[in-house]
């Protein structure tokens, strides 16, 4: 597993290849996206192939944690995918990386994807990659942020709203609490800085399943399991591989070759079964040169 988790990871050091392709609902350069939506076709981005995601992800991560390292800095722009046929892809960008002995800011992760520990103001360590990675793929399959921040209150509240209480236990040790939360800790609260008004967040509860629009109670569970807001009982990115999900078998779309009318072939359209004559070709990858797994 080693071997295919490194495969998983880009280090920073490596030039990028040009125009890469970014695991990102929104703004995905790739001229497919474009096409599927315009077309009105099934979208990439489908429970089977975000299980593949998820998988390698995780074992990019694993790898990345037995080093004693934080990404620091997970989200859908710094995971590229390297070929759409056999949705294969790479965690990249460890500008924000540091080791877990480092003395660590407060000043990590981009806040969509960002830990509740890193915003309260908790010790942290390698289980805030974990949340953000819950985070993109709620994301992925729905095509929205799932805690959309106009403000750090705002984000909490989604949180408390879509996951749950935040623990007592939590909220005391934090540094800080009372930043966002009242007295007796049970409400969110923004002060304007302009006008001192005092705008409180309490949002209608909601669940995971309906926010992600899916029945997929194995799929659902196990992004749950990533979004524990207590650390302490989030799983590693090992133990997130031996979640029962991934034992759950999906019948993968399958994406072949069109024939390119200049010559040569062009990348099958993903998630679309084109029937053509000679037989399906294997397609280019998007993203530079494609290395095999081990």
């Amino acid at each position: 597993m080693r071997a295919a988790a490194r495969q998983s990871v880009r280090s920073a050091a490596v030039p990028r290849p040009p125009n890469p392709t970014h695991c990102n609902p929104h703004c995905n350069p790739n001229p497919n996206r474009r096409y599927l939506r315009d077309a009105q076709e099934p979208p990439y981005f489908i429970i089977p192939r975000i299980q593949r995601i998820a998988k390698q992800c995780l074992e990019g991560l694993a790898y990345v944690h037995s080093l004693n390292l934080i990404h620091c800095d997970l989200k859908p722009e710094n995971i590229l995918i390297k070929s759409f046929s056999r949705c294969e892809i790479k965690v990249i960008d460890f500008g924000s990386t540091c080791f877990t002995t480092d003395h660590l800011t407060s000043y990590v992760q981009s806040r969509s994807y960002r830990a509740p520990e890193v915003i309260l103001g908790c010790p942290y360590g390698q289980k805030i990659d974990i949340w953000s990675l819950g985070c993109i793929l709620s994301e992925l399959l729905t095509g929205d942020v799932l805690f959309e921040n106009m403000s750090i209150q705002s984000l909490l509240a989604r949180v408390q709203a879509f996951i749950g209480p935040f623990p007592k236990e939590m909220l005391q040790g934090a540094l800080h609490t009372d930043k966002y939360f009242s007295a007796d800790m049970a409400t969110i609260f923004e002060t304007d800085e302009e006008t001192g008004e005092t705008k409180y967040h309490q949002l209608e509860a909601s669940n995971l399943g309906e926010q992600m629009k899916t029945d997929d109670t194995e799929f659902v569970e196990f992004v749950n399991s990533l979004l524990t807001i207590d650390q302490d009982e989030r799983p590693t990115a090992e133990e997130c591989l031996q979640h029962p999900w991934f034992q759950k078998e999906y019948e993968m779309p399958v994406a072949e070759a069109a024939p390119a009318t200049g010559g040569g072939t062009t990348p099958a359209t993903p998630g679309v079964v084109e029937k053509h004559d000679p037989p399906p070709q294997e397609d280019v990858a998007p993203v530079g040169e494609v290395e095999p797994l081990d």
